[in-house]
């Protein structure tokens, strides 16, 4: 179905649509085929061209560079190119992204996407050539990675409504602490916990089917011999992801963890799986074991503790042991718990937690459920803060490659108390542990991305927000969603030449190089944040101070408006024609009635207030519609 098609729907239509596909219907026209658009897109990115939707909008022609002069462009090193230095030349034509020569700078600053880019951008669509197809990938859009991406995701911002007054997704708390459920605190956002806390699913499973989401229980467990049942309740395939071709649609893994671990169950050390394609996995490595899950399969899963410290983990399907899966020494835990945990792939999944209930198939000689135990031998994980006062959110801000994830990472490790969440690209694409190339994935991360922020602001817990947030409006947007919270905001600007070292580090960790145009296209547009009490609570430049930052990025910006090329001006539109409104009390009492004689004088026509003496018009307050008091120059937008 093309775009030009879905505008041509009714709100009826539109909304039977989304309910089909498992999303949101409600909201304005315009916002529901936005919503529907962008679901087709993402449903159809891995059909061939000839299958593909096509969008009818022009768009500009593949980028190529042209050296002017020779010798004189920034250094490079391995393939990075460096900061670009004020006395460069080099230009790079780029008809359908070129910014005017004279730019004027706001306070705001440089934070420009032109409104038929965004609008475009917001239908779902790259800007293409005319009769290209909108979403195959071209050869200059492969090697743009993540920076692009999250650029895309922040410039909506620009347009986005102000976020409401934030509402606290209260759990029901249980009276009773010691009942054992799904933790919602120590699960991902996209896992959705179930009103009973027994059951749950992948919040996104519609738009996003190759997202592992996991979850743990509230309980773990030191000593004994305890085990728990999972079932896989049913697997979700929307009718429009059914015709991707992804080898492995569905997928779950069960077994135990440490508190401290990755949610990704099998991937870390202390993480112990039973994987649905009949393996075992443990610290990221897979081996054959046991036998493969299908829709209703109980897989049971107990764990034996020694009294000499030792543990056994072993693994039953549907009542029948599969094997120990696992034996570990007394060293290997160090006395820590462990906890049951889930983690799945476009399929929902049910625990049996209630005590009073027999088990769906009978335990092992032995062992106990793990709900039907006492209370004393049962561990409670940490409570999530009880207020959103005392919670916090860190948000980064940086150029790519400048450091942001790097000191994330060290300031989560420095404070473990805080148990701090990673809002960021790369963690959701850990998290799509198979499926797809990865242009496709982290298209699909930086959006799912943007909806895991609004549900952080909901749900209690510490984040950091991983994200390069160089535009104001992004920045501002994000701050207010977490209203209540302690809001931090963290700046990484370093010197030039440590920036160029980085990106090279970046270059050759993550085999990804950003491209050059890119990055100039970024510093144009990147804006730092000042203390604003109403914002934030506390501003951090970590590497260079505020105004040696303020300088280096302004030098980046006089060299990135040089080396880039300018945008042709578009053709002013005709002004529209207005017809002239009838005055609300009639015309105007004329000369010819005021001077007609002495029985002009007594007409009662002449009681009328004259066109310049009524009060209503000379009281009404001239608006004029073209002019917009938060107007931005928009130069740059193109380029996005």
């Amino acid at each position: 179905m093309k775009l030009t098609d879905i505008k041509k729907l009714k709100v009826a239509e539109l909304r039977s649509r989304l309910k089909e596909v498992g999303l949101d219907s409600r909201g304005l026209k315009a916002e529901l085929v936005d919503r529907l658009w962008a679901a087709l897109e993402r449903g159809h990115s891995g059909k061939d061209e000839e299958t593909e939707v096509k969008l009818q909008h022009d768009s500009a022609p593949t980028e190529t560079v042209e050296v002017l002069a020779p010798s004189s462009s920034p250094p490079t090193d391995g393939g990075v190119t460096a900061p670009c230095s004020p006395d460069s030349t080099r230009e790079y034509t780029d008809t359908g992204t070129q910014t005017e020569t004279d730019v004027t700078t706001l306070q705001h600053g440089s934070e420009v996407v032109s409104e038929s880019v965004r609008e475009h951008q917001a239908e779902g669509g790259e800007v293409d050539g005319p009769g290209k197809d909108s979403r195959a990938v071209s050869s200059e859009e492969m090697g743009r990675g993540r920076a692009f991406y999250e650029f895309k995701e922040e410039i909506r911002y620009k347009r986005a409504k102000s976020p409401q007054p934030p509402v606290t997704r209260e759990e029901e708390e249980e009276k009773d602490e010691d009942k054992v459920r799904l933790d919602p605190y120590d699960s991902h956002l996209h896992f959705e916990v179930g009103p009973d806390g027994s059951s749950g699913q992948p919040r996104f499973w519609a738009q996003f089917p190759s997202l592992w989401s996991g979850s743990r229980l509230s309980h773990g467990v030191l000593q004994g011999r305890v085990g728990f049942e999972v079932r896989l309740e049913r697997k979700l395939l929307s009718t429009h992801l059914e015709e991707q071709e992804v080898t492995e649609p569905c997928g779950l893994r069960v077994g135990w963890s440490v508190a401290d671990t990755s949610l990704l169950l099998g991937e870390d050390e202390l993480s112990f799986a039973y994987d649905g394609r009949s393996k075992k996995v443990s610290g990221g490595k897979e081996e054959e074991f046991g036998e493969p899950f299908s829709e209703g399969d109980i897989i049971g899963c107990y764990a034996s503790f020694s009294t000499d410290g030792a543990i056994q983990i072993s693994f039953h399907k549907n009542g029948r042991l599969m094997d120990v899966a696992f034996s570990l020494g007394a060293s290997v835990l160090r006395g820590r718990p462990l906890f049951p945990h889930v983690l799945c792939k476009s399929c929902s999944v049910r625990f049996l937690l209630d005590p009073t209930t027999s088990p769906w198939y009978p335990s092992p000689p032995g062992f106990t459920p793990l709900a039907a135990l006492p209370a004393g031998q049962r561990v409670r994980s940490t409570l999530a803060a009880p207020s959103r006062a005392q919670c916090e959110v860190v948000l980064m801000v940086g150029l790519p490659g400048s450091g942001k994830s790097h000191w994330a990472r060290t300031h989560m490790t420095q404070h473990p108390e805080k148990q701090y969440r990673l809002l960021g690209t790369e963690e959701l694409l850990a998290c799509m542990i198979s499926g797809g190339q990865r242009d496709s994935r982290l298209r699909q991360a930086c959006q799912c991305l943007t909806d895991l922020i609004k549900m952080a602001a909901q749900t209690r817990g510490n984040y950091i927000l991983d994200q390069c947030s160089i535009l104001f409006s992004a920045r501002r947007h994000k701050l207010q969603l977490f209203t209540g919270f302690r809001r931090r905001v963290v700046v990484v600007f370093p010197s030039a030449d440590e920036w160029k070292r980085r990106l090279l580090q970046h270059e050759t960790s993550q085999g990804e190089q950003i491209p050059e145009t890119a990055l100039l296209k970024l510093q144009v547009s990147c804006s730092l944040p000042e203390q604003q009490t109403d914002l934030l609570e506390e501003l951090q430049y970590v590497e260079l101070p505020r105004e040696q930052a303020q300088t280096l990025l302004q030098e980046y910006k006089d060299c990135a408006c040089r080396l880039l090329p300018p945008i042709p001006k578009q053709e002013k539109r005709k002004p529209r024609l207005r017809r002239k409104r009838p005055h609300p009390h009639g015309p105007p009492p004329s000369h010819r009635i005021q001077w007609a004689g002495i029985n002009g004088w007594n007409d009662p026509r002449l009681s009328m207030q004259s066109w310049s003496q009524h009060p209503r018009y000379w009281d009404v307050v001239y608006q004029d519609q073209s002019y917009n008091r938060d107007f931005v120059y928009s130069g740059y937008e193109g380029y996005w």
